[in-house]
């Protein structure tokens, strides 16, 4: 509305519409780092993405930031750690295999690895994607994505990593929560799109704040990629009240969201 005050007309002024009943979310969990000696590659975090999920204004909202698993030094790697905003559970991804073992269980699961016949881990429902078989043929299985399988081995050549997914939450393509590359004792293959590590002498991380899983190796092996929670809705509604925690997260404005991309744990309140 507009007003005319002692002859001067007043802009126009939209007033914000109270605080919102309901966001949009993006939760990915750590992922998970990969195995050595013919090394798996880590399984990518858990991916959950919705609209419509249920806030309260004034409720203190936990929001946590799963850290990467580190890779293995002398056999499997280390499992990623969960993302949790309110309810919502994102799970960590599964580990690599390096000890001619399972690879691990997680989001998506980890590559099987080692000289020897090693089921990749499984993954959880709706969040990520088996890791792949090393079926003893000196090289690993590929971590699994949060948006296909892992690669089983096939002789010397290593297993194919799982796709990441792609979100637009930020008002950009980007994706997320790619498996890690594996190692053999021919062929190395690359990290999922999303951020995966790359397998290989040495491997490579998985990027930071993906959640993808890193590369299996014979050398150095690549640790996890760090979790990430993003949260949006309509810029017409009310900001958030508070936030907590050692850092802040990230504010932008885009296609009329204002999105918040929490890169470590803290809280929101709306």
């Amino acid at each position: 509305m507009s007003s005319n005050l002692g002859g001067f007309v007043s802009a126009t002024f939209n007033p914000l519409s109270g605080a919102p009943t309901t966001v949009e979310y993006l939760v990915v969990a750590g992922g998970g780092g990969g195995g050595w000696n013919y090394g798996g590659g880590g399984g990518a975090g858990g991916l959950l993405s919705a609209a419509g999920f249920a806030v309260t204004a004034g409720s203190v909202i936990t929001v946590t930031v799963g850290a990467g698993g580190a890779g293995g030094t002398t056999g499997n790697g280390v499992s990623g750690d969960n993302s949790v905003f309110s309810s919502l559970t994102a799970i960590g991804g599964g580990y690599g295999s390096g000890n001619s073992s399972i690879g691990g269980s997680g989001g998506s699961g980890g590559g099987g690895g080692g000289a020897s016949t090693a089921a990749g881990g499984t993954a959880t429902a709706g969040q990520g994607f088996a890791g792949g078989s090393s079926l003893g043929a000196y090289a690993g299985g590929g971590g699994g994505g949060s948006g296909s399988v892992g690669g089983a081995a096939t002789t010397a050549i290593a297993g194919t990593a799982g796709a990441g997914t792609c979100s637009t939450i930020t008002g950009s393509r980007v994706f997320y929560a790619g498996g890690g590359g594996a190692n053999g004792i021919g062929v190395q293959t690359i990290g999922g799109g999303g951020g995966g590590g790359n397998g290989g002498n040495p491997a490579t991380s998985g990027t930071a704040n993906t959640g993808s899983g890193g590369g299996g190796s014979g050398t150095t092996t690549g640790a996890g990629g760090s979790g990430i929670v993003i949260i949006r809705y309509p810029a017409s509604q009310s900001p958030p009240a508070s936030f907590g925690g050692a850092n802040y997260p990230q504010i932008n404005y885009a296609d009329g969201y204002q999105i918040y991309t929490f890169t470590s744990s803290g809280t929101i309140t709306f």
